[in-house]
């Protein structure tokens, strides 16, 4: 696969994050329930928490950097405890700076993506995993839809669903 395959793959799986945000809606954005007592606006933190991570490391990696240390607390080392840090630290947050933020962390994936020589080497994995490796470093590029598909989406329609009835 090519840089830009990658990078249009990318793109369009993040218009069409947009458009399901826009589906969603700004005013149901801090309705609990989506996911247990979270609210999509928490969904959205959490991802771009993690999200955030992925890209820091990969721009350190793309300078031929060691990797940086988390945005959380070093003490934390389970994913429940990262993620009730992610929901801690944005709870009181307004919707429109969660949003804004994903979209600016989405715009430095970008932006590390293009920056990337044009052979670098993409692997696909079945059905739809893309790893970018920088060096010896593997980074999976679509960690953040993976993600939301596999783990989070089938619970956010359902509220959906409940919610527009």
């Amino acid at each position: 696969m090519k840089k830009s395959e990658l990078l249009n793959w990318l793109q369009e799986k993040y218009q069409q994050w947009e458009a399901f945000l826009d589906q969603i809606g700004p005013t149901r954005m801090d309705q609990p329930g989506v996911n247990g007592d979270w609210s999509m606006k928490d969904v959205v933190a959490h991802l771009t928490g993690w999200n955030r991570w992925l890209v820091a490391r990969f721009q350190a990696a793309g300078r031929g950097e060691p990797e940086p240390p988390p945005p959380w607390p070093a003490h934390l080392q389970t994913e429940d405890e990262i993620n009730a840090w992610i929901y801690e630290s944005n709870r009181e947050r307004l919707v429109r700076e969660i949003l804004d933020e994903t979209h600016q962390v989405f715009q430095e994936l970008f932006a590390v993506m293009e920056s990337l020589p044009e052979d670098v080497r993409i692997e696909f994995i079945e059905p739809k995993f893309y790893i970018v490796w920088v060096g010896d470093e593997y980074f999976p590029a679509g960690e953040f839809f993976d993600h939301f598909h596999d783990d989070h989406e089938p619970d956010v329609r359902a509220w959906l669903a409940r919610v527009e009835e």
